[in-house]
């Protein structure tokens, strides 16, 4: 069946959505830290520094084996809903739980150019993935 992950995927998906997780967590708990200690905000410049610096600590090299791509999504996503929350548009963002839904934003890169189908009714030639968002409830199937 067409867009059901076999369980390879699944399995990958599951240890992406944990890491994506990780990644959301310890950025929006450093920049929780740094406005009540400093005053200051953080960047998405900074954030992207952090996730370099995570990615090379022993503890968390876990995060080495899944696409970069929707690590760097979640740090975009975040800087987003700061930037809504300042602008009043949004409360401010939360912790994510491995209880809620999980989710992973794939960008254009995060696929080879081989192999690509094209939607229903698009012509394979000219077909592009832009973003896809892979996302799963706990304990639905």
């Amino acid at each position: 069946m067409p867009g059901v992950p076999d369980e390879a995927q699944q399995v990958m998906l599951s240890r992406t959505f944990g890491c994506v997780r990780v990644v959301w967590n310890r950025t929006l708990a450093a920049r929780h830290g740094r406005w009540h200690a400093e005053g200051k905000g953080t960047g998405y410049a900074e954030t992207d520094r952090a996730l370099t610096a995570m990615k090379r600590d022993p503890d968390l090299e876990f995060l080495n084996e899944v696409s970069a791509v929707p690590l760097q999504q979640a740090l975009r996503h975040q800087q987003a809903a700061f930037t809504a929350f300042w602008e009043k548009r949004a409360r401010y963002p939360r912790f994510k739980s491995r209880h809620s839904r999980q989710s992973a934003t794939y960008t254009r890169a995060a696929f080879p150019h081989e192999g690509w189908h094209a939607a229903p009714g698009q012509d394979e030639r000219t077909a592009q993935v832009r973003l896809v968002m892979a996302g799963h409830r706990p304990g639905r199937h």
